[in-house]
Order: structure tokens, then C-alpha cells, then sequence
């Protein structure tokens, strides 16, 4: 299947509404340190396009009711270089406007402004992943995604075009990112972000061991935190103070910049109204059911 259940484990501590999950490309060119998909995906670092894609969303797709959304993408980002010549992500868009479904795409690639033509014309929002404005910082945590700069340019052309954006902040890595918060919060605030998703760094296996490899010193206080957190879901958790205060200080931010703010995966309650996946900014989105969230931390 090319469409299918999001979060299909139902994790609890997934706040997300119900959707379709997407995933034009299986593995992804970003090399992301953080990346949790690599865990589970055989040669991650290999991108490669899904066979017989187009052909095969067309079929399923006519099956689904309109309004429904759907997520591109949630494992392997939907705008690698190929898909500069490929356009398999954007003839997804092309089919799924055709049927009518709403549309979210999760992005770190520049690339998602050329199908604003597209988007402007769909139900549909874009979330674009920055999790650092430094670019020494960026090309050693992201070494393969595109630049900040490119990415924040992308908002504003995307926000020019009237497509619906958020930024996800994600993850705040303590003694690597924590320290750009409240400019990050600034910065794609003004590029045309309306919500931001925030999460701090859930370790799966071998993550801070490949994390200490580019920021040795902040990496071993990395694994020296987990030791004092929590595992949850196969994941490391921070403990639960760093978590909240971190998480607080975008929630002031986003206050500050007149943008709704959500947490991913923290175990925490969202405003009534506001998804944790920035899809409340879409104008109407049908057949979905809220998964029931969870209590603040007193």
C-alpha cells in the first residue's frame, strides 16, 4: 500500500489526528543525526523513488473520501534532489488534488516552493523542519538537507503564494541547538509561519552515539542527561524537568510571535483546537478523529 494509517504502533504519546501517511520516497539523502527512521529502514541512506508510484496513489486514493489528510511525508523527506527532475512528489499533489484530500507536507528541502502553484490551489499546509539558523551547526547535524537560508526563503515564497505554513523546531537538542530558541522562533515566524511543532530529541539506538561522533563535548553531556531520563517506546526521554522548561520557553516565544505552539510526542496537552501536527491550519479537513491528549506535568 502507498497510503497508509499514520502512527499505525498507536503510540500514546501521539497526539496527532487520525490521517493518511505518504511516503513517495523510501530512505532519505539528509543524513540527519537525530533521524529516528533510520533505525527501522534498511539503507536509509540510500533514496530511492517507490516503485510504480503515481499509478499506484491513483488507484488507492480513488477509495478514500475527500477531505480526508494526508501526510507527505512522515518517514523520508518528500523533496530530495531527485525530486528536482523526478516530480513524483509533485504528481502526488497533483493526484491528490484531483480527489480532493487534504493535504500536509513535512519538509527540510527548499525544493517545496516550486509546487506552490499547487498547494495555494488545495487544501493543503507545508511544515518546514529548522532546527538551527547556524549553518557550521546545520551542515554537521543535517549534512545533507539544504541550508537554513534556503529553507526560510522557501517559507516566504511558499507565504507569498498564500500557502498555509508552520516550522517545526524539532528536536531541541540540549548544548547544541537550546541556545537559538527564542531566533528560531523569530525567524520563521517571520518568514510566515502560523504555528510551530517543538519536541526535544528522543534517542533511538545509536543516536547519541553518532551525535558525539560531530559534537563530541556536547554529546557526552547528551548521554550523561539520558541517563537521568527515561525510556519510553523503544526511545530515550530526557528527564522530565529539561523537557518541560525547554518545551516552556517555545511555548513564550510563539506567544510572543502570535503563533500557535504544540509539543510532538511529549506526553503533554495541546490547546483544545490546536494540532500537535500544525493541520489545524488547514480550512477544513474531514473524517478525522482526535486521539485523546494527555495531562500537562504539575
Amino acid at each position: 500500500m502507498i497510503l497508509r494509517p499514520f502512527d499505525p504502533w498507536k503510540g500514546e504519546m501521539c497526539t496527532c489526528p487520525a490521517k493518511l501517511s505518504l511516503n513517495p520516497y523510501t530512505g532519505c539523502p539528509h543524513g540527519c543525526l537525530y533521524c529516528y527512521a533510520s533505525s527501522y529502514i534498511p539503507r536509509f541512506a540510500e533514496c530511492r523513488p517507490k516503485v510504480d508510484l503515481l499509478r499506484r496513489l491513483a488507484r488507492e486514493s480513488s477509495r478514500i473520501r475527500p477531505g480526508t489528510l494526508v501526510s507527505m511525508s512522515n518517514s523520508s523527506d518528500p523533496y530530495p534532489s531527485q525530486e528536482e527532475w523526478l516530480l513524483l512528489s509533485r504528481g502526488c499533489l497533483q493526484i491528490l488534488k484531483e480527489r480532493r484530500l487534504c493535504v500536509q507536507v513535512v519538509t527540510k528541502s527548499h525544493l517545496v516552493a516550486r509546487d506552490a502553484d499547487l498547494l495555494s490551489g488545495m487544501n493543503a499546509c507545508v511544515a518546514m523542519t529548522i532546527t538551527s539558523l547556524s549553518e557550521s551547526i546545520s551542515s554537521r547535524l543535517e549534512p545533507g538537507a539544504p541550508s537554513p537560508a534556503r529553507r526560510l526563503d522557501a517559507m516566504a515564497k511558499l507565504s507569498a503564494k498564500g500557502v498555509a505554513l508552520s516550522a517545526r523546531i524539532d528536536p531541541i537538542i540540549p548544548g547544541i541547538n537550546d541556545g537559538e530558541i527564542e531566533q528560531l522562533a523569530a525567524a520563521v515566524s517571520r518568514a510566515g509561519a502560523r504555528h510551530i511543532t517543538s519536541s526535544t530529541i528522543k534517542a533511538k539506538p545509536g543516536i547519541v552515539k553518532r551525535i558525539t561522533a560531530s559534537f563530541p563535548h556536547e554529546g557526552a553531556a547528551l548521554g550523561r542527561l539520558f541517563a537521568r531520563g527515561s525510556k519510553f517506546a523503544g526511545s530515550l526521554y530526557l528527564p522530565e524537568e529539561t523537557r518541560y522548561d525547554l518545551m516552556l520557553r517555545i511555548k513564550e516565544c510563539a506567544r510572543r510571535e502570535s503563533v500557535t505552539f504544540s509539543t510532538c510526542r511529549e506526553g503533554w496537552a495541546n490547546i483544545p483546537g490546536i494540532s500537535c501536527d500544525g493541520s489545524h491550519l488547514l480550512s477544513a479537513v474531514g473524517n478525522l478523529e482526535k486521539i485523546p491528549y494527555f495531562n500537562s506535568p504539575t
